[in-house]
């Protein structure tokens, strides 16, 4: 049985576990391992992720099966009225396909519109068939961008947004 838990800095741990776990193998054909490597300690370190929670308005929640991590997202409103963001959706691999991706975006979808959100943006590497995902449940791509994050490491997106109803 599938349950969602809102999550707080204590549960950082369980975010950083799920992280290592499912980012490697996610993008080990995509990025080198040390932009893996720098991205993982960028995006999932400590300090990163309580700045995400504590001042950026970052909301994470977590996927379990029973009480077994198995997925993370996180989103958070935009500078634009009714825009949410989702900065992040991750799922343990050996769930992947059975329709648990889609329990987890929909639950983040029924977040945001219950705080008033009329669009859900995103950005997924150009390289990632997580975009095929998100073109089925109903995200078209709106343009490009190309992020330079440090160590002469670049982030090459595609900017997706679905308009909800």
């Amino acid at each position: 049985m599938y349950r969602i838990k809102s999550t707080t800095v204590a549960d950082i741990p369980v975010i950083q576990q799920l992280a290592d776990k499912i980012w490697r193998p996610t993008y080990k054909n995509i990025l080198t391992p040390e932009q893996t490597d720098y991205m993982v300690d960028m995006m999932y370190g400590t300090a990163a992720l309580t700045k995400q929670i504590n001042e950026l308005q970052h909301k994470y929640i977590v996927l379990q099966d029973d009480k077994k991590p198995i997925g993370f997202a996180s989103y958070s409103p935009t500078e634009t009225e009714g825009v949410y963001k989702l900065h992040k959706i991750y799922l343990s691999l050996d769930y992947q396909g059975k329709g648990v991706g889609k329990f987890l975006l929909d639950t983040v979808i029924r977040q945001v519109k219950n705080l008033g959100a009329t669009s859900l943006e995103l950005d997924v590497n150009r390289y990632n068939k997580a975009r095929f995902f998100y073109e089925k449940q109903g995200f078209t791509v709106y343009g490009e961008k190309d992020t330079e994050i440090g160590n002469g490491f670049l982030m090459e997106d595609y900017l997706m947004r679905k308009t909800l109803v």
